[in-house]
């Protein structure tokens, strides 16, 4: 706002109720009325020929006086003329007040241009409204739900846990749940993908279908670093209706998501079975740190979506869908807190997909041809990590002699964190990692080694043949 210009104005004006209506119209031309289109002040243009004497002057003789008029047609001109000097009084007024008051606030019309002002423009930019789009109703998502179902399986783990009592340690079966994404079939095989967290330490793994059929099925490779598996099941265990039934999911793009699309999740929550719930993109690139239960190693996962639909314990590993019922995410981890609602978190599709093809087409190699590192160790969970002020991973307690680790100058009390790249936080891990891989093949392990502190080191490891513990 021209503070000078608003200022000035009100001066005028009251200037102007100091001196009568008379003299605010004869100071017209210099309250910017003119600026309006009007020439010149309008009282002045009818005080200066009244609209009610019309006469003209004669070409000579003797000026001839108009007739009288009287009664009621001429008290009804009266007031005519007079209405129509009030009408333009009162439309001067108006006008001048709104010039005055838009130019002080900078309101312009919808030409861009100030109102009232011919041909003027607004030297500062006008913000732009909003452009909504046209964004999809997911108050009703029953249709989506109904196609995406069939996409989506439960998976129940079964494994041993092993805790410490008055009597020592014991062992005993547990069972947990979780859920997973149908992405593939071959000739062979239909291919899941869920989280890493939800098939660790199985013993046995079950899926169960959209028509509650119930399968065994083993894992095909996993990922800790990323959270991310793929476990698979034989086309010949699975009944024809069953199979007639299911569908394997659409994958999208998720690199075009934005904050605020809808999405909806669906998964076995708390292991009754598939429910789904929906909600909107809470943020995006979220980095989350979280702790595995099982193994009890941290787990840090970049680039997250963030969604305020419910995810919850059993909806680890499946689908978060937009609103063409495609799969943008893996839905994987809910903030745990009792005065936190609307936190949950999924592994954005586009970053799982390269992973997941790699978990698919490799596979294990013959036994006969394994690699064999050649180390025994002890797992370092996060507890004892923060117990001991050590890392995570898993403690080199022996070095087989001349071994694979051996030759590279791995030696006891090292700490290995990663092999070829992907993090391994117990010896079970290690093992299972280790039947892809095929003697001679070199890779990098990472370790961190204690020296007036722990420091983290990288060495090349040319795997031998299988003829010990690895």
């Amino acid at each position: 706002m021209d503070n000078n210009y608003f200022n000035d104005n009100t001066n005028q004006e009251n200037q102007n109720n100091q001196n009568g209506w008379n003299s605010q119209y004869s100071a017209g031309s210099q309250n910017g009325y003119a600026g309006n289109g009007m020439q010149q002040n309008p009282y002045q243009q009818y005080s200066n020929q009244s609209a009610y004497q019309t006469y003209t002057q004669p070409s000579g003789g003797k000026v001839k006086k108009p007739k009288k008029k009287s009664g009621f047609g001429m008290t009804l001109a009266k007031a005519a003329a007079v209405a129509a000097v009030f009408g333009l009084v009162a439309g001067g007024i108006f006008t001048g007040i709104s010039y005055a008051g838009t130019k002080a606030l900078g309101i312009t019309s919808e030409s861009g241009k100030e109102a009232g002002t011919k041909g003027s423009t607004n030297s500062s930019s006008s913000v732009q409204q909003t452009n909504t789009g046209s964004a999809k109703d997911l108050s009703d998502v029953s249709a989506i739900a109904k196609a995406a179902m069939p996409s989506i399986v439960a998976i129940t783990n079964t494994g041993t846990v092993s805790y410490q009592t008055f009597w020592g340690t014991t062992e005993r079966e547990s069972e947990s749940c979780g859920s997973g994404i149908i992405i593939r079939q071959d000739n062979d095989y239909l291919y899941i993908v869920t989280n890493n967290h939800v098939v660790a330490d199985a013993d046995t793994l079950t899926v169960q279908f959209s028509d509650n059929e119930t399968v065994s099925c083993e894992v095909k490779g996993t990922d800790k670093a990323d959270d991310l598996a793929v476990v698979r099941v034989a086309l010949d265990s699975i009944k024809a209706e069953t199979l007639n039934s299911i569908r394997v999911a659409t994958i999208a793009d998720s690199e075009g998501l934005e904050v605020g699309q809808g999405v909806i999740a669906i998964g076995n929550a708390l292991g009754y079975g598939q429910s789904v719930t929906n909600g909107i993109v809470s943020a995006l690139g979220r980095t989350i740190t979280v702790q595995d239960t099982q193994s009890g190693q941290t787990i840090i996962n970049n680039n997250m979506i963030q969604t305020n639909a419910a995810i919850n314990p059993g909806n680890s590993g499946g689908a978060l869908l937009n609103a063409n019922g495609e799969v943008i995410g893996i839905n994987s981890v809910k903030y745990a807190d009792t005065n936190v609602e609307g936190f949950g978190y999924a592994i954005p599709i586009s970053d799982a997909m390269p992973i997941v093809e790699q978990l698919i087409t490799r596979e294990k190699v013959d036994e006969s041809q394994s690699a064999y590192l050649g180390v025994q160790g002890n797992d370092i969970s996060a507890d004892v990590a923060e117990a001991y002020n050590m890392p995570e991973g898993i403690c080199i307690v022996e070095v087989i002699e001349g071994s694979a680790a051996d030759k590279a100058g791995l030696r006891q009390g090292d700490v290995i964190t990663e092999f070829d790249g992907q993090r391994v936080g117990t010896m079970r891990e290690l093992k299972e990692l280790m039947t892809y891989y095929k003697a001679g093949q070199k890779v990098n392990i990472k370790f961190s080694r204690l020296n007036n502190g722990y420091e983290e080191q990288t060495v090349e490891v040319k795997l031998g043949s299988q003829t010990g513990v690895n």
